[in-house]
């Protein structure tokens, strides 16, 4: 059974926080399919350290299509979730489709990857019952969103909290995508078991 991974971005995504995990989801066989505000195409950027500077650079990186609008998005029709950074998340968390969507996947329990200021879009949920008593990273910057979560902010750089998987920043990718990817293969696993059972009963 083919796995299918929503992805929600905007204008400013992070380019290696969005294209790393989007070709590592379409090298696994499964459908990536990349939701923003509005169906378009996207502007991804580059940040980057630069010796002298408190804060990362910003500059501008490759164009992007997405491929649907986040009001026609049925949550129910994806498997899991990645929430790239960059400063996306600061704007499509003011979405009034984006909690419909989040809520879903923290519901039905699936796996949910935030990466970077991915954690930013958390807020739009408006409900820390999703994340009382657990504990998630992201960029340092992002601490007190973390926090005003109700979460703990874990110092490590990548996090795995029962089907939350998050990370700091996009050189913590090849670990966010392998526990993500686990994950997802994990409920693929168990979907097949419960097939097959269903089958030979």
């Amino acid at each position: 059974m083919s796995k299918s991974i929503l992805f929600l971005t905007g204008d400013a995504v992070e380019v290696l926080e969005v294209y790393y995990p989007y070709y590592r989801v379409l090298e696994e066989g499964y459908e990536a399919v990349i939701a923003s505000p509005k169906q378009k195409t996207l502007q991804t950027v580059v940040h980057d350290f630069v010796d002298g500077w408190d804060t990362y650079t910003e500059k501008p990186a490759h164009q992007l299509q997405s491929h649907i609008a986040f009001v026609d998005v049925d949550p129910e029709d994806y498997d899991a979730v990645i929430i790239p950074g960059g400063r996306a998340p600061e704007y499509i968390r003011t979405d009034a489709e984006l909690p419909r969507i989040l809520k879903h996947f923290f519901e039905a329990g699936k796996p949910v990857g935030a990466i970077c200021h991915g954690a930013q879009v958390f807020a739009s949920l408006k409900d820390n019952r999703y994340f009382e008593g657990r504990t998630m990273t992201a960029y340092n910057a992002c601490r007190l969103d973390v926090e005003a979560l109700g979460a703990t902010y874990a110092e490590h750089t990548l996090h795995v909290d029962g089907k939350l998987v998050t990370g700091h920043a996009w050189p913590d990718l090849p670990g966010f995508m392998r526990e993500f990817l686990k994950l997802v293969r994990e409920g693929q696993d168990a979907a097949s078991a419960q097939q097959d059972g269903a089958v030979s009963v």
